[in-house]
């Protein structure tokens, strides 16, 4: 775990937490004035004009380079799980953003999962592994990853509010974390040349599977709080990235005596999911955009009524 790895991985959780706080804000505006009666093509065609959308989406770009500079210099499964940070900075962003802050058990349940997180990976110590996926895996990887994200999607459809955000977000997680693992395949190709790397099915798979992870995360911010969502975007894109560097890539976690804190780190985890459940800005609206103040219309300020 090198520094250069350490940084760009913090930078780029700080860079997607700010990204889906604008983008959650764009959400919650858009949800506010177009109610019920809404599509989902007609919300992206709304909020592709939005400001904080449009902010937001600058900023998961910004957030993919600083991921692949990481990927090209770290092992997947330190990379990704260093990312869960952006829980953390998901809150204080969010304080500013919608003037608000998350109570207290949030912000307790936030900091058990990303530091059960980094207690896990930290006794795990996973290995750098190889740079490129063992050769026939892919295959196989692509049908648990798509099946995963399909099982969400479809029960998350059958449910409302939080249940729905957390669901979506878990398909969404699923999806970057494969699509961080084809990053860390392209970037694994490179000295072949980048002409050749372009005849190869690599970067349009991560180009496919990154657009509709992204479709999928518009529906979970959609569907509810970032407090509902985001734990579950963060947690599952880190565990997904942790099994496929270990079924691809040769990436092994530390076992023996270093079970016990792995152990520990897991069960935070626990508790801060359990936590969150029953959290108030799970089902409340911290996130939600700020009201607007009414004051009274131009020009009409002091006006006496006709016959006063």
């Amino acid at each position: 775990m090198t520094v250069p790895t350490v940084v760009l991985a913090l930078l780029a959780a700080l860079c997607n937490a700010a990204a889906s706080v604008l983008q959650r804000r764009a959400a919650a505006q858009d949800e506010e004035r177009a109610g019920a009666a809404h599509t989902v093509v007609g919300s992206l065609l709304r909020l592709v004009r939005d400001r904080y959308w449009l902010g937001g989406a600058a900023l998961l770009a910004v957030t993919a380079v600083l991921q692949s500079a990481a990927l090209a210099v770290g092992s997947l499964s330190v990379v990704q799980p260093l990312m869960a940070t952006e829980l953390l900075f998901t809150l204080a962003v969010g304080s500013a953003v919608f003037h608000r802050r998350p109570d207290r058990r949030t912000w307790l349940a936030f900091a058990a999962l990303a530091v059960g997180l980094a207690l896990f990976l930290g006794a795990a110590a996973p290995s750098p592994g190889r740079d490129t996926a063992v050769p026939g895996r892919w295959g196989w990887a692509g049908l648990a990853l798509f099946g995963a994200m399909a099982g969400f999607t479809a029960v998350g459809r059958l449910v409302r509010g939080a249940p729905r955000a957390a669901l979506f977000g878990s398909a969404s997680a699923v999806g970057f974390g494969g699509t961080a693992g084809l990053m860390k395949e392209v970037t694994g190709r490179l000295p072949q040349g980048a002409g050749a790397v372009l005849t190869q099915w690599p970067p349009y798979a991560t180009a496919g599977l990154g657009l509709l992870s992204f479709l999928l995360l518009q529906s979970a911010l959609r569907a509810g709080t970032l407090a509902a969502s985001q734990p579950t975007l963060t947690l599952g894109d880190a565990l997904t990235s942790v099994a496929l560097g270990w079924a691809l890539f040769g990436e092994q976690i530390a076992l023996g005596v270093r079970v016990l804190p792995e152990l520990t780190g897991a069960a935070l985890m626990g508790l801060g999911s359990i936590g969150l459940a029953g959290a108030p800005s799970v089902h409340g609206a911290w996130d939600t955009a700020p009201p607007v103040r009414a004051g009274p219309a131009p020009g009409r300020r002091g006006r006496k009524r006709e016959g006063g």
